[in-house]
């Protein structure tokens, strides 16, 4: 019974992190029912919008790197099973996300505005691009380990979970984390740039590198030398041939 309701649990949180990436790329593509703020007013009442949205990119950077860290997850699976330790990630990861966007705070004004039809189709097509790259990013190392389906999965089997190899395949052979090429891809490529999204470009532009910064250090700690050899050899977001 404890193995199904962590498989369950599994599965939700694994749907809901994808509504979260799902609510960031929509108010980012301007498309379907989902813009920032869900389209309603008020909710930074009183507070100057950018600064309110600063906070909350902020506040979401926290949990997303915080939660990341080794430490946190050795203290997060005395309280849960660690089976469902990526789960809660990805739980908190889809949530946040889009609390992120429901709260955001319009703000007037625009950065940029490409109106040249061809130009713009470019963008928008560059910009499809970065998060289906960043989609095969994930499925190129394991798509499933990475949003928790293998482990409460492996689990529900009871099941040896064994750690997965280091790999260097498809475009981790160029680079080191794709997946942030591909949100980076996504965030600045766009024929419409307004006050309200520059916002949240810049401050995921800053988590992705801060982010990093963290993730090399432990990646260093559990590989060594293997690790440090890869760095020589790839790039951290732009592609490293030869």
């Amino acid at each position: 019974m404890k193995r199904t309701l962590i498989l369950l649990y599994g599965v939700v949180s694994y749907f809901l992190g994808v509504i979260g990436l799902a609510c960031i790329i929509l108010a980012l593509a301007g498309a379907g029912p989902i813009s920032y703020g869900f389209g309603l007013t008020g909710k930074g009442a009183g507070v100057n919008p950018v600064l309110w949205n600063s906070v909350l990119v902020i506040i979401w950077g926290v949990i997303h790197t915080g939660m990341a860290r080794p430490g946190f997850k050795r203290a997060l699976t005395k309280i849960i099973p660690e089976a469902a330790e990526r789960s809660t990630y990805i739980l908190m990861a889809g949530l946040t996300s889009v609390a992120l966007i429901a709260f955001w705070q319009i703000v007037p004004g625009q950065i940029w505005l490409i109106e040249t039809t061809s130009i713009a189709y470019i963008l928008w097509a560059i910009f499809i691009f970065g998060w289906v790259f960043l989609l095969g990013a994930t499925f190129a190392i394991n798509h499933f380990d990475l949003f928790g389906l293998r482990q409460v999965y492996l689990n529900f089997k009871n099941s040896p979970r064994p750690p997965l190899q280091f790999t260097k395949r498809a475009m981790y052979k160029y680079i080191r984390h794709p997946i942030q090429t591909g949100v980076l891809i996504g965030i600045w490529a766009t024929p419409s740039m307004t006050k309200t999204q520059i916002v949240l470009s810049i401050g995921f532009t800053i988590y992705i590198f801060v982010g990093l910064w963290f993730e090399e250090r432990d990646l260093i700690a559990e590989h060594g030398d293997d690790y440090l050899q890869y760095r020589k050899e790839t790039g951290k977001i732009l592609p490293k041939f030869g």
